[in-house]
């Protein structure tokens, strides 16, 4: 496995040391707990983060007031805490703060530790939490821009659709190809990363419910399964055929046009159009050129899905060269 220090360990880094370098100056009890909720709240996206966060927080009020009632009650002794956290814990379920469960632990076992509740105590455990949770939130405000990678995606999943095509294109012009269609699996594998990492940036947006990126990736991956539903049509194809000829001059100008100023509507026009060609065409002779045709009028009515696809699709600011407009 490759050694890497990501942006995520570069902020844990820096935030531990920070909560804990300003709890230590504030002289708290305990500074080093700060550090530790600052470890526990970085997370992967901002939202993740504020749900840890508030969680956390959350827990650890709860934790203290327990704990008032509880060893003020009872007794500071282990058996209280057993019988404590017997409650305690449905509680912090219930108001579905699960993650802050372990780090209210700590709190809990502070207040024990002390064996007397004082307002002085309350105040450094207050301070500690506030310190070791501010410190995540205002370190993970930065998150890099995930707009260069999706990009990649973008262009990376544009120029397999193309290779792809213009395999299809060479099978149908020849009836020979020695593709190995490795580009039809990274393809799958691109379009999971690709939604799964756009999913990410919409997590790093909070006040943002979409990326338009995530609905690009989804368009495609509709239009993945389409093209994955026309291979084994192609290749099934027995003979060279007119239609199939005319069928390879539509894809392969297609597969050059997965670019800007081609919309889908351009290409459901010359489809329609080459539907109807086929239809004044003269009947098939042979039983094989009618499965043969047969076959490459699925082929049409599946490229028409595609586009449709396709022309359903709305960009908004990812309509830039290079980007969205395409096919």
């Amino acid at each position: 496995m490759k050694y890497r220090i990501g942006s995520r360990t570069i902020k844990t880094a820096l935030g531990t040391a920070i909560a804990i370098l300003l709890a230590q100056q504030l002289a708290l009890d305990n500074f080093a707990s700060a550090g530790i909720l600052t470890i526990l709240c970085i997370k992967v996206t901002k939202r993740k983060s504020l749900r840890a966060s508030w969680d956390r927080f959350l827990a650890c009020v709860l934790a203290m007031l327990f704990s008032s009632l509880f060893f003020e009650i009872i007794g500071y002794h282990p058996i209280v805490i057993g019988i404590m956290l017997l409650f305690f814990i449905p509680t912090v379920v219930m108001f579905k703060a699960n993650d802050g469960i372990v780090t209210s632990s700590v709190i809990i076992l502070h207040i024990y530790m002390a064996n007397k509740l004082s307002i002085d105590l309350f105040l450094n455990e207050l301070g500690v939490i506030i310190i070791g949770i501010g410190v995540a939130l205002i370190i993970n405000l930065y998150m890099p821009s995930a707009d260069n990678r999706l990009k990649q995606y973008q262009l990376k999943v544009e120029d397999n659709f193309k290779i792809v095509f213009c395999e299809m294109v060479r099978f149908l012009r020849t009836g020979e190809s020695n593709w190995s269609g490795q580009e039809i699996m990274e393809t799958a594998k691109l379009l999971e990363e690709a939604k799964s990492f756009a999913f990410r940036d919409v997590e790093n947006h909070v006040l943002r419910e979409e990326n338009d990126y995530f609905h690009y990736f989804k368009m495609r991956e509709k239009q993945f399964e389409i093209i994955e539903r026309i291979l084994p049509i192609v290749t099934s194809l027995t003979v060279t055929l007119p239609q199939g000829k005319m069928i390879a001059e539509f894809l392969e100008e297609l597969s050059e046009n997965i670019q800007p100023g081609n919309t889908a509507h351009i290409y459901l026009g010359k489809l329609k159009e080459m539907k109807k060609e086929f239809e004044e065409m003269d009947l098939p002779k042979t039983r094989e050129e009618f499965e043969v045709r047969a076959s490459l009028l699925q082929l049409v009515k599946e490229m028409n899905e595609y586009l449709i696809i396709k022309s359903s699709f709305k960009t908004s600011k990812l309509n830039k060269p290079r980007k969205l407009e395409a096919n």
